[in-house]
């Protein structure tokens, strides 16, 4: 927790202490800083999901769990191909695939990680309803 709280404490900080730049990109961008500090918190986030399947051991909310754990994977492989756009003007989707079907792929990574993530919590839902 304590972890945390100096992430979002560094972030206020260096955000005060920032000049923005009027290009939108870099890291005199807000925007931009508050995603870079998103990536540890998201990671973290992404261990425990499967940390706490594992310590489920199976069982119903084990396998909920676990859904949700993957989802959570699939949207933090998008978070990261977004601050890869945002900092070095590269579409992880787009760039290598072209405008179409880069767009299909980010609308699939979109699908995934919501019906995994859905599923998850529908499962848990469900039990915890009996």
């Amino acid at each position: 927790m304590a972890t945390v709280a100096l992430l979002l404490v560094s972030t206020v900080l260096i955000f005060a202490q920032t000049e923005h730049d009027s290009s939108g990109y870099g890291l005199g961008n807000p925007v931009m800083l508050f995603g870079i500090f998103e990536l540890p918190i998201l990671f973290l986030c992404v261990y425990y999901s499967f940390q706490t399947a594992k310590a489920l051991k199976g069982g119903i909310f084990g396998q909920g769990m676990n859904y949700l754990a993957w989802g959570f994977l699939v949207m933090a492989v998008g978070h990261i191909a977004m601050q890869i756009h945002n900092l070095f003007h590269y579409d992880v989707f787009r760039d290598p695939f072209g405008p179409t079907l880069g767009n299909v792929l980010w609308f699939v990574a979109l699908i995934i990680t919501w019906g995994l993530s859905a599923y998850g919590f529908y499962s848990i839902y469900k039990v915890s309803k009996k």
